[in-house]
């Protein structure tokens, strides 16, 4: 009867395994439920299971109960040791069961080294097994009086048990790996939502320094919406703003807000290096300090004066510069122990500053445009005048002469009043081009030195070119004719079409990033194009974008080829992918407005429109398409090599 019920013990203890293996999540607590349930048919007081990675080569004990030993840190990965050094890596590398007495832990020992804990009266392990029979673990119980051994059928029972424990673990690992899945993919979306929320608010400070850019002319407000700015990314109670003045050659601070120091009485310093803001501006570099590095600085005689130095606990400065041409510096510091700024803080405050570098070109180049309007009205208004005074002379002249030498007066005053007047209308037209086309350049951040200087030039060349034009023309008769527009020559360019195609690819590089399409250029070098590149440009961009969108899944590997040769006076210009391609009826409407095949995905339709529009218009030539489902897209373009001829005979 004493067999039978601890038979039934057993049988109920593998059902609470089974029970507790499909309600609990935690493996640690798993194995403290088997523990109970195992202390109710032997001697348990010593008990514990090591789950193991082969690959890693370690060994984590999940539970760990022992009346003589402390154990190791729970979960903590320790190296698995080999069979010669420990019973438990003997029972896991083998994957058999390992019993064990006194005597037997006595003579390994006196070998060498064997088991870490104390040694036994009785030990027995047993492997913990996957479906493949490739070892999970072990799970051990061991007793340290003679009092309590275990007898076959212990051994056997305790081996039963590990089985079932086996079964249960492979699933509770399961769910513990797809649970430390989720808990790092959970880590990794959060890392990258608040660094996406980091990227949008310096996004959206960038925007707000171009604002004010364009709209802020009072300095006072200016430098105060950027300290508000810079303050909404990083900690910048104490923060100082200095410009430089390249044709005075020093620096002011027209901005100046300091916990511990008021604003200096003299807001303009010579730029001699010796300040900390020359030296900013002559290292042109971001530098990071603590108190002591400041201290550094002084002592070693590098800088003469460091403002509201006393008590910094952290300092960090960015030079302002577009294309090392300096515009002046940022400064922001802190006093707080508890605020120390990182690399990560200056590299920003770097990237803000040639941010607002820029921003303050354009405010002086807005200036510049300004006065340049103003000179041009003045101009206008000096013409105007003397179109007026033209006029009169005019009707006095017809007055004095009578009706019969109307005629002849007006083709005379025609044919000497059209050489300087046409070249004033020309070049007014053109400066007003030229301040509109600055403009639209401005706005779209494109401006540059270079660009802005041409501009300039254009300027004096027109004012004096309708100064001496309109004094020539004070004594005469306005025109009746008006300056005909060359429309030919405005974007017309000779370029080499193999170099601006590669040129075009790199522009496309963030759209081809992380796909696998090989892009293939077969073009001579030689071949030099007087054409449209604008056109040229958007057609080569629609028929990528066209392929990546329409031909290519996002992780399908392709290959493009763009082809060019020269037959005769014809540029012959091919485009091939190896992507879905399409069915004929999806063929014939290609060229269609609005027509896409990936409507509510990207595609807009009219991507293919335009590379039409393109090249039978401004291009001058004519393009086929072919293609079937599956074999891809071949574009067959023919256009002029020069377009001069033919828009001159047009």
């Amino acid at each position: 009867m004493e067999r039978l019920d601890r038979l039934e013990a057993v049988q109920s203890m593998l059902l609470e395994i089974g029970r507790t293996s499909t309600s609990c999540s935690d493996i640690a607590e798993f194995v403290r439920a088997v523990h109970r349930a195992l202390g109710r048919i032997m001697y348990a007081a010593n008990f514990y299971v090591a789950l193991s990675d082969r690959e890693e080569g370690t060994v984590r004990f999940v539970y760990f109960v022992d009346e003589a030993d402390e154990g190791p840190a729970l979960n903590q990965p320790v190296r698995l040791a080999s069979p010669d050094e420990s019973p438990t890596a003997w029972v896991i590398l083998n994957g058999q069961n390992l019993t064990m007495t006194a005597a037997d832990f006595h003579a390994r020992r006196d070998g060498g080294s064997f088991g870490a804990g104390s040694a036994a009266e009785h030990w027995i392990g047993c492997p913990l097994l996957d479906q493949q029979h490739v070892p999970l673990g072990a799970i051990v119980i061991q007793s340290y009086t003679p009092e309590h051994t275990y007898s076959s059928e212990d051994q056997a029972l305790f081996a039963v048990i590990a089985n079932h424990v086996s079964v249960a673990l492979q699933s509770l690992q399961s769910m513990d790996r797809l649970e430390r899945a989720v808990q790092e993919r959970t880590a990794r979306l959060a890392h990258e939502v608040a660094e996406r929320r980091r990227a949008e608010q310096v996004q959206h400070a960038l925007y707000q320094i171009a604002d004010l850019s364009a709209g802020a002319h009072d300095t006072n407000v200016l430098m105060t919406s950027l300290h508000r700015i810079i303050g909404g990314l990083m900690v910048a109670e104490n923060f100082m703003i200095g410009l430089f003045h390249p044709k005075t050659q020093d620096i002011s601070i027209p901005y100046f807000v300091n916990q511990k120091q008021a604003a200096p009485p003299e807001r303009r310093f010579p730029y001699d290096g010796k300040g900390m803001f020359s030296y900013l501006l002559t290292s042109k570099q971001p530098q990071l300090h603590d108190a002591g590095s400041l201290a550094r600085l002084l002592s070693s005689g590098q800088v003469a004066e460091i403002p509201g130095s006393a008590g910094i606990a952290s300092w960090m400065g960015a030079p302002m510069l577009v294309h090392d041409k300096p515009y002046g510096v940022l400064i922001v510091q802190s006093y707080d122990p508890a605020t120390i700024y990182t690399k990560a803080d200056l590299d920003l405050l770097a990237f803000i500053a040639s941010h607002v570098a820029v921003a303050i070109a354009r405010m002086e180049a807005d200036r510049s445009m300004r006065r340049t309007k103003e000179l041009l009205e003045e101009q206008n208004a000096a013409l105007n005048s003397a179109l007026t005074q033209l006029q009169q002379a005019q009707g006095e002249l017809v007055r004095q002469e009578k009706l019969a030498s109307l005629g002849e007066l007006v083709a005379g005053v025609a044919h000497e009043i059209n050489t300087p007047l046409g070249i004033c209308v020309t070049a007014t037209s053109h400066l007003v081009e030229e301040l509109r086309l600055t403009r639209e350049e401005l706005a779209a951040g494109a401006m540059t030195e270079d660009s802005l200087n041409s501009f300039f030039e254009i300027v004096d060349q027109s004012l004096r070119i309708m100064t001496t034009n309109t004094q020539r023309a004070a004594a005469l008769v306005r025109s009746f004719k008006q300056v005909a527009v060359d429309q030919s020559s405005g974007d017309i360019r000779s370029f080499n079409l193999r170099a601006y195609i590669n040129e075009v690819l790199l522009s496309l590089q963030p759209k081809l990033k992380g796909r696998p399409i090989k892009v293939e250029v077969d073009c001579p070098p030689d071949l030099v194009m007087e054409s449209f590149p604008g056109a040229v440009s958007q057609i080569v961009t629609n028929m990528v974008v066209n392929s990546l969108v329409h031909g290519f899944e996002r992780d399908q590997p392709g290959h493009i080829a763009i082809r060019a040769t020269l037959e005769g006076g014809t540029v012959a210009f091919s485009y091939t992918d190896d992507g879905a391609g399409m069915d004929k009826e999806s063929l014939d409407k290609l060229f269609d407005p609005f027509f896409t095949t990936k409507r509510g995905s990207g595609g807009s339709g009219l991507g293919a429109h335009i590379l039409f529009n393109l090249v039978t218009g401004a291009l001058g030539g004519s393009v086929q398409v072919d293609s079937a489902p599956g074999q891809g897209l071949r574009y067959a373009l023919s256009f002029p090599r020069s377009v001069r001829g033919e828009k001159l005979a047009a």
